[in-house]
């Protein structure tokens, strides 16, 4: 018996599940201090530059793909190409795969901190106690992987309800909650002392910064922060109506994920030059920086729950694609039914992300090119499968079945022109010098 596949049933549906997609926790903690490394203001530009130039286009492609042919990636290399070409969207699906085992045991984290600032054991000021607490935390045999699991239960309970009444409707909560949680930070850090000095530092350009090196890591940053190269958007694409229009989609889900980027700049950057913090401490900014501003303010107890319950609705806006993505070779190659193959994705999921959450404790001593478990995993999507799908993707569509997309994407003319050769050229060599510099 053939069933009707699921479509989005709102444009604006559509638009929320796709940036939050592409809004995870790196937009909280990566974009502020890469920026910060990065001449601020001039890294800013360049970041906006690509996004809406090379990333817009990588998303309209992926849209179009997943939209043309109703199916995720590995049915729609088949259907469009066949011969081998599926075995890219299969490299996309296990990229998707280990991207959401690690992601998860992040996401568990932010779960373990919101409980942490509700018993209120985090709003300190001490720096030592509270890079105490994060590595006993994420170091500990169990905790953490606890946290996991409430995690990807968490995500499974969204997916597991379908395109419509479990993404969609889910994305429509979390992305405004996301957002609202953000300006309350934001306006309640701007009124720091000093807090506008914070400011002008974050968005001031500073031209001598410019280079070669800074332009390819605002590249890298705002083409992968896109959710482009595993396939994620070509799943959701394949849940559009034909008649959706896919540039003006894929302009609001970049314009989202750029504003939203920029706001947790607001949100961090001002807060760490009010209180002389290192804005270049990465991950740690999140779990062992931010808790001495909120220790600092009245009410900081509060501030800290709203700051790690946005960072869960962030990182659930973002695993919610990863696992419909891995899902659709299961629903639409083998035709399974949804409930049963996310229960039992879920649950191979929280086991293969066991050994990630380990790596920082019990198995801190495995190791391979000095890297633990976790930062393997990390490394072999970012690094590799990711760019190697980007290429992949740009150059299937602007030579293998470049009259398709043309035919599908709803561009014309010098847009069009653009799409062209952005796919056959510009996208391919940029994302390949990427690949070879981070190799």
């Amino acid at each position: 018996m053939m069933t009707t596949r699921s479509t989005w049933g709102s444009k604006l549906g559509f638009i929320l599940a796709a940036a939050g997609s592409a809004i995870g926790l790196g937009a909280i903690w990566k974009f502020p201090y890469v920026t910060a490394m990065n001449g601020g203001g001039v890294f800013i530009l360049l970041f906006l530059l690509f996004s809406f130039t090379l990333g817009l286009a990588q998303m309209v492609v992926e849209f179009t793909l997943g939209r043309s042919a109703q199916t995720g990636p590995v049915g729609m290399f088949g259907q469009l190409a066949g011969k081998a070409w599926p075995l890219i969207g299969l490299m996309g699906i296990f990229a998707g795969f280990v991207l959401y085992s690690f992601y998860s045991v992040i996401g568990g984290w932010t779960i373990g901190y919101l409980v942490l600032a509700l018993d209120g054991s985090v709003v300190t000021g001490n720096t030592q106690v509270l890079k105490s607490i994060f590595t006993g935390f994420v170091a500990h045999s169990y905790w953490p992987i606890l946290a996991h699991a409430a995690f990807v239960l968490a995500t499974l309970g969204i997916v597991i309800g379908g395109v419509e009444k479990g993404i969609e409707r889910a994305s429509k909560l979390l992305m405004p909650a996301l957002l609202l949680l953000m300006l309350i930070l934001i306006a309640r850090v701007l009124t720091l002392p000093e807090a506008w000095e914070g400011v002008k530092l974050f968005f001031m350009p500073d031209f001598s910064k410019l280079t070669p090196t800074m332009a390819m890591d605002a590249l890298g940053l705002a083409f992968f922060s896109l959710s482009l190269g595993t396939g994620g958007m070509i799943a959701y694409g394949s849940y559009l109506k034909q008649q959706t229009p896919v540039l003006h989609s894929a302009m609001w889900v970049v314009g989202l994920s750029c504003a939203v980027a920029i706001l947790a700049g607001l949100m961090i950057f001002p807060a760490l030059h009010v209180f002389g913090l290192d804005p270049a401490a990465g991950p740690g900014l999140t779990f062992m920086t931010m808790p001495v501003v909120f220790a600092s303010l009245p009410l900081g107890q509060l501030w800290a729950i709203a700051f790690f319950a946005l960072l869960t609705l962030a990182a659930l806006t973002s695993s919610v694609s990863m696992l419909e993505l891995i899902a659709t070779l299961f629903l639409d190659e083998f035709k399974l039914p949804r409930r049963p193959v996310i229960l039992l994705l879920s649950l191979v999921v929280f086991l293969c992300g066991i050994p990630a959450s380990l790596s920082f404790g019990p198995w801190a001593d495995l190791t391979a090119w000095g890297k633990n478990i976790f930062e393997l995993m990390d490394y072999s999507v970012a690094n590799v499968m990711m760019p190697i799908g980007g290429i992949a993707v740009a150059l299937f569509a602007g030579w293998r079945v470049w009259p398709h997309v043309a035919q599908h994407c709803g561009l014309a003319g010098g847009a069009l022109w653009g799409l062209k050769w952005s796919c056959r050229v510009l996208a391919p060599v940029s994302i390949g010098v990427l690949l070879l510099k981070n190799l």
